[in-house]
């Protein structure tokens, strides 16, 4: 973990580059998911397909809360 700024070699604050960096992980997590509930229904695990899908929903919240975050910074 670095303690310094580091925007100068990407172009992009840390905060910022950081807050993107989120979106599209929580983004990746509700695709990576849906093969996960696919397996789980495949083999008839209500249970586990439940779960997989919790977490999607999840995922899909901070992807959601993610982008309005950013684009009220966008729009500043």
């Amino acid at each position: 973990m670095t303690s310094t700024e580091t925007g100068h070699v990407t172009g992009t604050a840390d905060k910022d580059y950081n807050l993107i960096w989120y979106v599209e992980a929580c983004l990746d997590n509700v695709l990576r998911l849906e093969t996960y509930v696919q397996d789980a229904e495949r083999e008839k695990d209500t249970e586990v397909a439940e779960l997989f899908r919790k977490a999607q929903a999840d995922s899909r919240k901070g992807a959601e809360l993610g982008k309005e975050l950013l684009r009220r910074r966008m729009n500043d």
